[in-house]
């Protein structure tokens, strides 16, 4: 057990956002946060991460058409846009392992709208290289420390000695939970951060973005409602004799999706799900029977493949946090939920959370009101608690329709594939879901500045 303690000293620093996690979302809601409201608004990102080069990260994403116009807007999508690989068409095929034929049943022409495809690839390190030299010139704060305690405040507080919050303790990430203090009627005006490196700042807003074990949710007392699949995905990078015209491909096997993305060059980003044991098996095998592995997997369609870089297994799962606010706080991103990477939404939802957030909080700041009072928190729940169960009841449906053995349901799936391939309107909304422009979309992703 951790012993409980709350932040000594006084604030070094005030800011009115504080962000903990320097990833793809939380840079991007501190960016679009200082781009809304300017100077006067103080935004500040904590991650031990933003002290050390990612450029080892071999790990690539894609980034839907909605999340695209996001980082336009932010002024970032120009600088990173030479080296993303737009994806100009998908297939989806349903086979066994040992079949020698995969038949299409599926097929996407990659654009939403003419000249613009409804994704593109990139590799992580780019794109977090960019956040980070935008936030810089934008003049966000960022401090390569982590979030290690937190407290609510309120500056004419009568309680010097304020009961502690009854929030879980987590061991793992040694961060006790926060400690409330309150005026009489029971309303904190500001929360006391501590960081690592023993400072501590006070904010308004403190925003979760530090990922699917975060810290900060746990020591909030949010619990997460979920589960694991007992699957793990495999990722690394191939490279091929030929080129793949910037076709992405969805293999539906028995043990889990294998997805071919297309990347810049005569490259492809490879997600391989498998059981979890089989996959800690696969990635530990010399490289030789790691290529004749992903060779049956793959194919020769390309050519001869030759894995370029790291590979690794991450355990696959279903979790969201029972509520994405408390007090002061909000939670963003993986911090939020994680989903299943079938469907590639995970990180395109986390931005979603971004673009909403920020544009309560810019909403609100405008008009001279509290950025982490409970109206602008809640208007941000309201908002994303739907989208997210949605897509993640989706991708729980598709993954456990599509892994598994069963004959049966391969026959139900086929059917119910080769029925969407032949509707064109059925098969535009779907596009327009994966491209992340239906319902009430936030200005950002819309590709429209706060």
């Amino acid at each position: 057990m951790v012993k409980t303690k709350r932040p000594q000293n006084a604030p070094s620093e005030r800011v009115d956002v504080l962000i903990g996690g320097g990833g793809f979302a939380g840079l991007a809601l501190a960016i679009a946060l200082r781009q809304g409201l300017g100077d006067p608004f103080k935004v500040a990102v904590a991650d031990p991460a933003l002290g050390q080069s990612r450029s080892g990260d071999g790990r690539a994403s894609a980034i839907a058409a909605a999340a695209r116009r996001l980082f336009e807007t932010i002024g970032v999508w120009d600088k990173v846009a030479d080296g993303a690989q737009p994806i100009l068409d998908m297939v989806v095929t349903d086979s066994k392992l040992q079949d020698a034929m995969r038949p299409v049943f599926l097929s996407f022409e990659g654009e939403i709208e003419p000249g613009e495809p409804f994704a593109h690839m990139i590799e992580n390190h780019t794109l977090v290289d960019a956040l980070v030299a935008r936030a810089k010139a934008d003049g966000v704060a960022l401090r390569a420390s982590a979030v290690s305690g937190f407290q609510l405040r309120n500056d004419h507080d009568p309680h010097p000695n304020p009961p502690p919050f009854r929030g879980r303790e987590d061991s793992r990430h040694n961060l006790p939970p926060p400690e409330r203090g309150r005026n009489e009627v029971g309303v904190s005006d500001h929360i006391d951060v501590q960081l690592s490196d023993g400072e501590t700042i006070s904010a308004r807003l403190l925003v979760a973005a530090d990922g699917a074990r975060s810290a900060i949710r746990e020591a909030a007392g949010i619990q997460s409602f979920g589960w694991s699949y007992g699957q793990s995905g495999i990722v690394t990078t191939v490279k091929h004799e030929r080129d793949h015209h910037g076709r992405a491909e969805e293999h539906f096997l028995p043990a889990g999706p294998f997805a071919i993305l297309p990347l810049k060059g005569r490259r492809c980003s490879i997600v391989w799900t498998e059981e979890s044991c089989e996959a800690l098996r696969i990635v530990a095998l010399p490289d030789d029977a790691f290529h004749d592995e992903l060779e049956r997997r793959f194919g020769l369609k390309l050519g001869e493949i030759e894995v370029v870089g790291p590979r690794a297994a991450y355990p696959l799962g279903l979790s969201v946090a029972r509520s994405f606010i408390a007090e002061r706080l909000a939670l963003v991103g993986d911090a939020a939920h994680v989903i299943h990477p079938i469907a590639g939404q995970g990180l395109n939802l986390g931005l979603r959370d971004v673009a909403a957030l920020a544009e309560a909080v810019v909403d609100a700041a405008r008009l001279g009101l509290d950025p982490g009072g409970p109206d602008v928190l809640d208007r941000y729940q309201r908002w994303r608690r739907f989208d997210t169960l949605s897509m993640g009841i989706a991708t729980d449906g598709l993954n456990r329709l599509f892994s598994n053995r069963s004959d049966a349901l391969r026959l139900v799936r086929d059917m119910g594939l080769g029925l969407v391939e032949r509707l064109p309107a059925l098969k535009g909304f779907f596009i327009r879901e994966a491209a992340g422009l239906t319902g009430e979309v936030p200005k950002l992703l819309r590709g429209e500045a706060l």
